[in-house]
């Protein structure tokens, strides 16, 4: 996992948090967000680096033109030597020298 997916996943349950006409609603949202930072705190959570910061600012004077949250994805892993594992091939697909894999596509 990566921080910025951390990061993604906070997002979104916060927009539900907002978005929550009740408080019994509220309530199972915050259940889920908890669940979530417990799932974060037991994983291996690779950081943002200066270097994968590096990576994302040469992505980025290369025009490579998918969302930034992917794009510093793509630079922690390639920062780190790193293979993505995601089900998003049509995107992370557009980063040049990506390794990427897609556990749930058929095999040819």
């Amino acid at each position: 996992m990566t921080i910025v997916s951390f990061q993604e996943q906070i997002q979104g349950w916060n927009a539900y948090i907002a978005r929550a006409k009740n408080e019994d609603v509220v309530a199972q949202v915050y259940l889920k967000l908890e669940r979530i930072l417990s799932d974060f705190a037991r994983a291996q959570v690779l950081p943002y680096t200066p270097a994968s910061a590096d990576v994302f600012n040469e992505l980025r004077r290369r025009r490579i033109r998918i969302g930034t949250m992917d794009l510093r994805i793509g630079a922690i892993a390639m920062a780190g030597g790193m293979t993505v594992l995601t089900r998003n091939s049509v995107d992370f697909e557009k980063i040049p020298n990506l390794a990427i894999e897609d556990w749930t596509a058929p095999e040819p």
